[in-house]
């Protein structure tokens, strides 16, 4: 049997479908959560179900909704479970009247159950039953309830076979059977109301004597097809509401909490203000105060350390200890199994300094995600896109490019992909190129290192910088894509803003864990991988002599060799500073923006350093040339999954070569533009 998931945007259903199966999928307070369609068995049972994105109708106006309609009506699921926001109700039944019009048997779960109480809402969902001629079960996905009642009722199939009941007008009606008439395929009812909307997919069901007929209906009540069929929908719903729905909201002059915050939080004065404090915020914490007390802490157990520094904001403190470290017990280990010098190289200042320059950035990342998580499923990021729709509408895009940008911090993949959710389809290729430049948690390692070491207290301020300086780039080039590349009228910006809810610590929690794991996977994986690689190019020569840093110096090695080849083009970037290992860090960072720090740190360790910024291969760095190579790899071409995504959402190679392109020369030219400011004011 196979069950198939549909209901509004933020509805509660991927909370309800994780309820149903155990999984884990991502659970926000805005619309677009859900991209595409997700898998998985109902906890004890063989049943399989399927979670569609969200959707307000089956009119495929998005490519969620094309996604969700195109299963339902090819696939032809066994059940539809209807997950309806039972706050919500006048909205949330529209999707449900279109559901009951295929050849499919529903069940409607009225979710959010819990919150009927205190919202003083009462509903007669047996009355409710009657009316649509389908199942209604109550549940709250969230706490678990009428969860084991819903799925016994699906395992038994204790629910009422789909009757396909009549809620439009006798003539109306008898159009929709003539139309049936003409092609009798499944869903014909369905169809068959499509080609009075004059659905494009449908249009070939008209024939001339339908067409007059159609046409004499909408002259009749003065509407064209698709607002004759949603008014009509609604004239059932409000109907079926009045019967069945008691709600003391619409009776009490009361003003909600949500109301009251969002002439605060939406203030057309402060709302950008309290967005940048709010932001501030999370850096601060994330990079300035977290960072300066466990970066090093970190560090130390993997390389080991006899004097940990501690850093809060511009206060330093300097503890005696005596850390061994993963590193010299793992090289101590294999010395004394007899392994050679350069196999006990390769584990401690390869692998452990490769993995762990990265591994050091994992408490400040965690702080950085459960930030972006409370406010993602609090429901205020929803808001800022909302707000934000006017500034972007200005500059070619939608406020719901927004919610790709604000995923994109997380990981730039999902951030792509949410960008399915904007319906223009310039407005979406320009969302989908633009995202990379949003600082994800891959690049935080780089950001951090860096606005440490050579802005101090002020690091989380840097940090900072970059997110502002990305919204700015977003901006400046969407309204260039506008202009000259992807010409389009802008669309308008419709979608619900949810209730503020207290974020889940259950969830947010699964949320920041997942993203973690995620992270560590990466650093022992791919950057373990990539550190390997550099490891043993930095220790050989094209002649395989090997580098001693005595007889032979790593500028003699097959890495020194590959990176000058490029330097030149890093050369004004970095304030007239030639530098093989700078820019091989960077072209390292298109398979893992992670992977720049740790080649650096391996880089360090094989010449002799125990600190990236003591080696000579890193030592000319200053604040200018700092920013500038942050400001590189920050907006340069994503990791290699990224790109990935891009040619799956852009849908062509052509297109995707666009994108890496456009987004290495704007790094370059930032990067060149900064370093070459820096290179004069040093000379002066």
């Amino acid at each position: 049997m196979k069950v198939a998931l549909v209901g509004n945007q933020n509805s509660g259903k991927t909370t309800f479908f994780n309820a149903l199966t155990g999984s884990n999928q991502k659970v926000g307070n805005w619309p677009g959560v859900t991209i595409e369609r997700k898998e998985g068995i109902i906890k004890g049972t063989d049943i399989t179900v399927v979670d569609l994105p969200g959707i307000y109708s089956l009119s495929p106006y998005t490519s969620e909704e094309e996604v969700s309609r195109r299963y339902v009506l090819d696939d032809r699921p066994d059940l539809i479970i209807n997950i309806v926001d039972a706050t919500s109700i006048e909205r949330s039944l529209y999707l449900t009247t279109q559901l009951l019009e295929l050849d499919c048997d529903v069940v409607v779960a009225l979710n959010m159950f819990d919150l009927l109480e205190k919202e003083k809402i009462f509903i007669d969902e047996a009355k409710m039953s009657e009316r649509f001629g389908c199942t209604f079960v109550k549940i709250s996905a969230k706490s678990g309830y009428g969860i084991d009642n819903l799925i016994n009722v699906v395992k038994n199939k204790e629910y009422k076979k789909n009757a396909q009941i009549k809620i439009y007008p006798e003539d109306v009606e008898t159009l929709i059977s003539k139309i049936e008439e003409i092609d009798k395929k499944p869903n014909s009812r369905f169809c068959a109301v499509k080609v009075i909307e004059e659905d494009r997919d449908f249009k070939v069901l008209m024939t001339d004597q339908t067409k007059k007929d159609h046409e004499k209906i909408e002259e009749k009540y003065q509407m064209d097809g698709e607002q004759l069929i949603a008014s009509l929908r609604y004239d059932f719903i409000v109907d079926v509401k009045d019967e069945c729905v008691n709600d003391a909201r619409e009776t009490s002059n009361k003003e909600s909490f949500t109301d009251k915050l969002d002439k605060i939080l939406l203030n057309k004065w402060v709302a950008i203000p309290i967005f940048i404090f709010i932001m501030a915020l999370v850096y601060m914490f994330s990079v300035g105060l977290v960072g300066g007390l466990t970066v090093n802490l970190v560090d130390a157990l993997f390389n080991g350390t006899t004097e940990l520094e501690f850093n809060f904001f511009s206060i330093t403190w300097v503890a005696d200890v005596n850390i061994e470290g993963l590193g010299p017990l793992l090289a101590s280990w294999l010395t004394g199994l007899g392994a050679s010098e350069w196999s006990v190289s390769l584990v401690q200042n390869g692998i452990v300094a490769g993995v762990g320059a990265v591994c050091n950035f994992i408490p400040q990342l965690i702080v950085l995600f459960i930030c972006l998580s409370v406010l993602e499923t609090s429901g205020y990021m929803s808001r800022i896109a909302f707000f934000l729709d006017r500034v972007f509408h200005k500059f070619g895009l939608s406020g719901k490019s927004l919610i790709p940008f604000i995923v994109g911090t997380g990981c730039s993949v999902p951030g792509i992909m949410t960008a399915r959710t904007v319906e223009d389809p310039n407005e979406r290729k320009s969302t989908i190129i633009l995202t990379p430049f949003m600082p994800c948690s891959a690049k935080l390692p780089i950001l951090s290192i860096f606005a440490s070491v050579f802005f101090g207290s002020w690091a989380w301020v840097v940090s900072l910088s970059f997110y502002f300086l990305a919204i700015f780039l977003i901006l400046l080039f969407g309204f260039i894509f506008k202009k000259f590349v992807f010409k389009n009228e802008h669309t308008n910006f419709v979608s619900e803003l949810p209730e503020y809810k207290l974020p889940s610590p259950k969830y947010v929690a699964r949320d920041v864990w997942d993203k973690t794991i995620s992270f560590i996977k990466r650093a022992g994986t791919i950057i373990l991988f990539c550190s390997v690689i550099v490891r043993t190019l930095s220790s050989f020569t094209w002649t395989w002599e090997y580098v001693d840093n005595e007889t032979v110096t790593i500028d003699k090695s097959m890495l020194a060799g590959i990176g000058n080849a490029f330097a030149w083009i890093f050369y004004p970037m970095l304030g007239g500073h030639w530098s093989w290992a700078a820019t091989v860090s960077s072209i390292q960072g298109l398979v893992a923006k992670e992977q720049v720090i740790s080649s650096m740190g391996v880089i360090a360790n094989v010449s002799g350093a125990t600190n990236i910024f003591e080696s000579s291969a890193f030592s000319f760095f200053n604040g200018w040339s700092a920013y500038a190579y942050m400001a590189f790899n920050m907006f340069s071409a994503p990791c290699i999954g990224a790109i990935g995504a891009m040619r799956q959402e852009l849908g062509s190679v052509k297109n995707t070569i666009f994108a890496v392109m456009f987004q290495i020369c704007v790094a370059w030219v930032i990067g060149t533009i900064i370093g070459c400011i820096g290179w004069v004011v040093t000379l002066i």
